[in-house]
């Protein structure tokens, strides 16, 4: 028998190429033939039927046949092939695809839930979220320390533990800081470098102290973790040279820029704790010289008189912290409230459940009570409770609210103002970051590429420049971003336009600015929503510029009209 061999040709498709294009099902995508790309028809549907079975028109005749019959086959196979291929349709959304987010109701709709509005946990106390701010070595974390430790919130057998290991570790006065310090590089090195939380309680509110970093490296988490703050302590060291170090007389400090910070995140009511009174004998003299010169610098950021409440203090002798002095030195002169009265005697802070949800993400965390998906931060605006669904933003996810905490105790609902923990069901945690806001699933917050914002140059010594590239802080969220543009310069005094497209900006200038994100970030409108509308701007390892957003220019518009 002649058995008549067909010689393969490489300028079309193979048999088996056939088969496994038509047949091979994936739910990724996948290289099947070099240069085409190729769905899995698991994310495909077809708009029509086909009946063609690919496989039994690539048989060789048992008996033999010619390459023309076998070419003329397989071509008008890749025509059958391409054909149904331009009618197949993308009507199921790829797993691997980014949501789309529907088309947001306006805001100008929403009503607050009857739940909303009445306090369901009547028995947790109001809570106030209060910064310890100031330059690195002020005493912050000892004076947090010893605080919880006289209110009882550190058991006597964990301070034996702190006081033993600190003692062989050649820094026995580093045994009250350590109960906030509590990482073995913040441990070694002597320093706060992330904010840490604590809770204790006073007759008015449950506070949740936020111990921030002061060295100039750390800046960036202190932004982060004090973007929450209500009302703030900003520690001071009296001793002579390091009061005058932390100002900046004799190069750069933190006391000026956390209270410049400070201010910028909308905190009006501030204490000054001056501590290491006991360094100076508790001088009135030099009380008074710290009051002044700090004085000046506070004003002119902003505060009033009125709104600070001045405090002198020893943290490491328990000087006037939680009852009044008791040293002669200090009581004979100082007549005003310890540092727990002051504390306790802050304005209440505006809280707003008329708006809808909005809580931005200080931390994703993990534990064994909350699950594997969990975030951690303070609802600025709005109202949450368990089994209610969220909108996880900028990734567009759905998500299962399944248990809410706040100092370890569980919650039915937490609502504007508080700091809380939650666990999160039915979302990958790819979806969920830092920086990122969880927001009613109808009233998505907006999502930014660009902005325009409205800055105040700090005391700078290299002019801004159209280009500069530099870090955009926003709430919980740090981007990388470009300046497009200087708008105009702005009057102090008016706030009005004084020159228009300046060639660059200098030190104490206001101005208007369009900026470039390097990704997409959840801000609102400073109009709208102060909270998530302020912005600073940082270069070199220096902050350059604090401002508000006045314009946001979203980037999900589309994504919203394509999904309606």
């Amino acid at each position: 028998m002649l058995i008549l061999t067909v010689p393969f040709k490489f300028d079309i498709p193979s048999p088996d190429d056939m088969v496994s294009i038509g047949l091979k099902s994936s739910r990724h995508l996948r290289k099947d033939i070099p240069g085409k790309m190729v769905m899995g028809d698991d994310d495909l549907v077809a708009e029509k039927d086909t009946s063609t079975d690919p496989s039994s028109s690539v048989k060789l005749d048992e008996l033999g046949g010619n390459s023309s019959s076998v070419a003329a086959n397989t071509r008008n196979e890749t025509l059958i092939l391409d054909n149904e291929l331009q009618h197949l349709s993308l009507e199921r959304k790829p797993k691997n695809s980014k949501a789309k987010i529907k088309k947001p109701v306006p805001v100008s709709q929403y009503k607050p839930e009857p739940w909303m509005l009445q306090g369901e946990d009547q028995e947790m106390p109001r809570q106030l979220n209060l910064a310890i701010v100031g330059h690195v070595d002020s005493g912050k974390s000892t004076l947090c320390g010893r605080l919880l430790h006289a209110l009882g919130r550190i058991s006597k057998k964990q301070m034996h533990k702190n006081e033993k290991e600190a003692k062989e570790k050649g820094k026995g006065s580093f045994a009250y800081a350590w109960a906030m310090d509590e990482s073995a590089d913040e441990r070694a090195r002597g320093i706060t470098m992330n904010v840490g939380v604590a809770y204790f309680d006073t007759k008015n509110y449950q506070v949740v102290m936020l111990d921030s970093p002061g060295h100039k490296d750390f800046v960036p988490n202190m932004i982060s973790g004090v973007t929450q703050a209500d009302a703030a302590v900003l520690v001071v060291d009296a001793s002579l040279g390091s009061f005058e170090s932390g100002m900046g007389v004799n190069g750069v400090g933190q006391t000026k820029e956390h209270s410049q910070l400070i201010r910028s995140f909308g905190v009006e009511n501030l204490i000054v704790a001056v501590n290491k009174m006991d360094s100076v004998e508790y001088s009135a003299e030099r009380f008074n010289y710290v009051k002044s010169q700090l004085g000046i610098f506070l004003r002119s950021c902003g505060y009033k008189e009125s709104a600070i409440t001045w405090v002198p203090l020893s943290a490491m002798e328990n000087e006037n912290l939680v009852t009044a002095a008791s040293d002669t030195r200090l009581s004979s002169w100082f007549h005003g409230t310890c540092l727990l009265e002051a504390i306790d005697s802050s304005a209440a802070p505006h809280r707003d459940v008329s708006k809808p949800l909005r809580l931005p993400i200080c931390d994703v965390i993990s534990s064994h009570v909350l699950g594997q998906v969990a975030v951690c931060g303070k609802v600025v605006c709005g109202a949450i409770r368990s089994d209610s669904k969220v909108l996880v933003m900028p990734s567009g996810e759905l998500a299962t609210v399944k248990i809410i905490e706040r100092d370890s105790s569980r919650l039915s609902s937490a609502r504007a103002g508080d700091n809380i923990a939650i666990g999160l069901q039915g979302i990958d945690p790819i979806h969920v970051m830092s920086g990122g806001v969880l927001c009613h699933p109808d009233y998505p917050v907006s999502v930014a590429s660009s902005l325009e914002l409205k800055i105040l140059v700090l005391d700078i010594t290299v002019p801004i420049l159209p280009g500069l590239q530099f870090e955009l802080h926003a709430h919980h969220a740090k981007v990388s971003a470009s300046l497009v543009r200087i708008v105009s310069l702005l009057d102090q005094k008016t706030g009005k336009a004084s020159a228009r497209k300046p060639r660059m900006l200098t030190a104490r200038q206001a101005a208007v600015v369009e900026v470039r994100l390097e990704r997409e970030v959840c801000v609102e409108e400073f109009g709208t929503l102060k909270a998530l509308g302020r912005a600073f701007l940082r270069s070199q390892g220096s902050t350059v510029a604090v401002g508000v957003v006045t314009r946001v220019v979203q980037v999900q518009g589309e994504r919203a009209e394509q999904a309606s």
